[in-house]
């Protein structure tokens, strides 16, 4: 684990504007992507991650800019996903700025795309995004494929992929991944704090550093999501509107008895 815990701040990008919703539904505009990184960088965010939650054509065109504009601005980390399908992508997002790369469906689809990615840029670049969601007993085929109980699913949360959420974590691992970006879908937007168990779970199943998402309400939420095993906390609503500000989850974590930058 790393020594000091990463607070990260995430800005869902959609035609260039910062959006959130919960699930990533009824969206609500956030600001503008660059001033927001800036602020919190300012602000004292470790590192910044930009999603590109459409990642059409003319979305990724803009996404591009939006990366460029910030690179130039901002001085902290910056990982960039959202429709990445091939070291291409990564290599033109590298070029236009980002530090890590954040790759997800792709993944999925053609797992051997992880290898390539890490094989060419190093397993520092890459960033494997994983949206997890407990299986139920009205997910078709779920009960039977998923023996940890969490599943890994597309397009925000929408689609069942029937895959292990524990069990992939531990192959992207082994394939090369440098990070895994665990997202809670039942927590995500919801504000009643991180899914402890899943974090659990997945800190057993990788040695890589292990980024909590989903679920932040509170500065109180962040310290237990660590607990539990994750090396760094990541938050959007949260920070968007001004209800937590990252000094408040510094010292929340500080108080809690762990190093942070």
């Amino acid at each position: 684990m790393s020594l000091a815990i990463r607070v990260i701040p995430c800005l869902d990008v959609d035609a260039g504007r910062v959006v959130k919703g919960v699930n990533f539904q009824n969206l609500r505009d956030a600001g503008d992507p660059v001033e927001l990184a800036a602020e919190y960088a300012a602000q004292g965010a470790d590192e910044l991650t930009f999603l590109d939650i459409t990642a059409t054509s003319s979305g990724r065109g803009t996404m591009m800019e939006t990366v460029r504009r910030t690179a130039e601005t901002v001085f902290v980390p910056l990982t960039v996903g959202g429709g990445v399908r091939s070291v291409e992508d990564v290599d033109r997002l590298l070029r236009a700025g980002a530090d890590k790369v954040g790759v997800n469906s792709a993944g999925i689809t053609r797992p051997d795309l992880i290898s390539e990615i890490t094989d060419r840029f190093g397993s520092q670049v890459l960033v494997m995004s994983i949206d997890a969601r407990r299986v139920t007993d009205d997910t078709p085929d779920g009960p039977a494929r998923t023996g940890s109980g969490f599943e890994v699913t597309t397009h925000g949360g929408r689609r069942s992929t029937g895959i292990d959420a524990i069990e992939w974590i531990h192959e992207v691992t082994e394939r090369g991944a440098g990070e895994i970006l665990l997202n809670s879908m039942d927590a995500d937007g919801t504000q009643h704090g991180f899914d402890l168990e899943l974090i659990r779970l997945a800190r057993s199943a990788t040695t890589v550093p292990v980024i909590a998402s989903g679920g932040a309400g509170s500065a109180e939420h962040f310290p237990p999501a660590v607990e539990a095993g994750a090396d760094a906390v990541l938050a959007a609503s949260v920070f968007h509107f001004r209800q937590v500000e990252i000094a408040g989850v510094k010292s929340a974590l500080a108080a809690a008895g762990h190093e942070v930058r």
